[in-house]
């Protein structure tokens, strides 16, 4: 271990590897801790303005658009013009922070690679430290992995896609550094350090410091974070607006204020993004105190239809009514291997998602694996002849509140039940192991994936909502169908691999949050917990 020299009141408790010191230098941490230091007062307010909130929908208020921001809505305006880099995303791929992720994302022909700080990366010190020196490396273009296992050696292509980067939600902290003795957003150490080693890098290669922004609720908090740009650029004298940052629309609130997260935003925003997999998860979340919200089986909440429908033609209507891109959904599907039947189906229905998207006027879409960039390229080639669609301003769209509150019709079945567990236990086994993203069924699932299953079953139970059989699920029979899906997936994973993983440890937090009396706001708030046990123990 090496020993680095903190800034006055910087308190690093994680372990410095070699190598460590170059992204964790005295004049980052003094960035990071005048970042904490002005604004963690702020992100803990509005986490709190987040309580109070969620206490008025458990009373049963529903979600609305604002009477006081009327006029933002209603008022003529465009966000500033985009750099000339970003002007054509139709294609964008994600993926975890770690050396042949981020090679193969930026050599994957995808217009942009979003590297993930966030949903696809289990936030340990040395993910999250290593991340950062891999993203420094791919700034500058120096990144190479040697794989030993394979033999392969891995390099950036002459041409490879634009890269952004997604930072933390505000919701989730670093306790691997303390700041005047207190924990830091863990959104402000991952844009801190990403910012101050690579935005004067970035912008010295034509391109700039472009970011992704998760799990927003509402403006107030698109302001802090255009806050925190304004403030960062000034600190590094890089021009005002030289940040470029795209909302992920991923909580039922923020649908309610999009016009005034783009105004908040207006002289760094480069769009909105519609979030699936989290927004099915928010909207379960925000409204589960209510039996009029349950929902059917996860796979038959689709994107073309009732509330995921009204909100991705509203984010459509509302960035292009303002100059600027409206980005489609991830396909998470996996090409699959050895059997050419399910691939051919599975094709098809990425086929007819990324045609409804381009059709409807998304400006681009998102794939998790590098083997749907052609077939996303191919749709959005034949049917986008320019850079964007910003033009189509979809005049002939009108969507109200009742529209973005209807809930997709459909049934629930004991099949649905045990789904959810088994990727919900095997996807949080694999986070407390430090692997965010993770390949289950022929799809990449990531933090959002658990989210969803151990809500929905959260949501069966409380409100003893009928199965298609008429029975329903109470505690005892999720327990036993607990019982009986680890067994399954000892199977299908193996008995060493099951014995030596995390798997009891998974199942305990799912059963708890599951079974909680109460709903809990994020899963990977107690996971981050048992993670830092777990580094501890090591």
């Amino acid at each position: 271990m090496s020993t680095i020299a903190s800034p006055p009141g910087v308190q690093i408790l994680g372990p410095i590897r070699p190598g460590y010191e170059r992204v964790l230098t005295h004049e980052a941490l003094s960035f990071v801790a005048a970042l904490a230091r002005q604004f963690t007062a702020r992100i803990e307010e509005s986490l709190e303005a987040r309580v109070a909130r969620q206490l008025r929908f458990d009373r049963g208020e529903l979600p609305d658009f604002l009477e006081e921001t009327a006029g933002v809505r209603e008022g003529d305006w465009k966000v500033a013009p985009l750099p000339a880099d970003i002007l054509d995303r139709r294609v964008e791929i994600t993926g975890p922070i770690d050396r042949k992720m981020i090679i193969n994302a930026l050599n994957s022909g995808a217009s942009v690679f979003m590297a993930d700080c966030e949903d696809a990366t289990s936030p340990t010190w040395d993910n999250e430290v290593q991340g950062q020196l891999n993203l420094c490396d791919a700034v500058r273009r120096t990144i190479t992995f040697d794989d030993a296992a394979s033999g392969k050696s891995y390099k950036l292509n002459e041409k490879t896609a634009v890269l952004f980067m997604r930072p933390r939600g505000l919701h989730l902290w670093e306790k691997h550094i303390k700041v005047d003795g207190k924990f830091i957003p863990g959104s402000l150490f991952d844009f801190g350090l990403y910012f101050f080693h690579n935005a004067k890098e970035a912008l010295a290669r034509g391109t700039g410091p472009y970011f992704y922004l998760p799990k927003l609720e509402s403006h107030r908090e698109a302001r802090i974070w255009n806050d925190v740009f304004v403030y960062a650029q000034k600190a590094l004298e890089i021009p005002r607006g030289s940040i470029k940052a795209t909302v992920l629309i991923e909580t039922l609130p923020a649908t309610f204020e999009l016009n005034e997260i783009l105004w908040e935003l207006r002289d760094h925003s480069a769009g909105l993004n519609c979030g699936r997999w989290d927004y099915i998860f928010s909207f379960i979340k925000k409204m589960h105190a209510s039996p009029t919200f349950v929902m059917p089986d996860r796979g038959q909440v689709s994107m073309d239809k009732a509330f995921l429908r009204a909100y991705s033609l509203l984010v459509i209507q509302t960035c292009h009514r303002r100059g600027v891109h409206a980005m489609g959904g991830m396909a998470a599907v996996i090409p699959i291997k050895g059997d050419d039947a399910a691939n051919d189906e599975a094709m098809a229905k990425v086929r007819a998602d990324k045609l409804r998207e381009v059709s409807d006027g998304h400006d681009g879409t998102w794939v998790a694996h590098p083997g749907l960039v052609p077939l996303a390229m191919a749709i959005f080639d034949e049917h986008m002849k320019g850079p964007n669609q910003i033009e189509r301003l979809r005049e002939d769209v009108a969507i109200g509140r009742h529209d973005l509150l209807r809930v997709h019709e459909g049934t629930r079945s004991e099949q649905g039940l045990r789904h959810n567990i088994r990727i919900g236990v095997q996807y949080i086994e694999a986070w407390l192991r430090g692997v965010g993203c993770v390949p289950l069924y022929n799809l990449m699932e990531d933090a959002a994936t658990a989210e969803i299953s151990r809500a929905q079953v959260w949501q069966w139970i409380a409100h003893r909502a009928p199965l298609a059989d008429g029975s329903v699920v109470d505690a005892a029979r999720f327990k036993v169908t607990l019982a009986d899906e680890l067994s399954v997936i000892e199977r299908e994973v193996g008995h060493d691999r099951f014995t030596k993983g995390r798997f009891p440890e998974a199942a305990e937090l799912f059963e708890r949050m599951s079974l909680s009396p109460s709903f809990a706001e994020f899963l990977t708030v107690p996971a981050y917990e048992q993670l830092l046990g777990n580094e501890k123990n090591l």
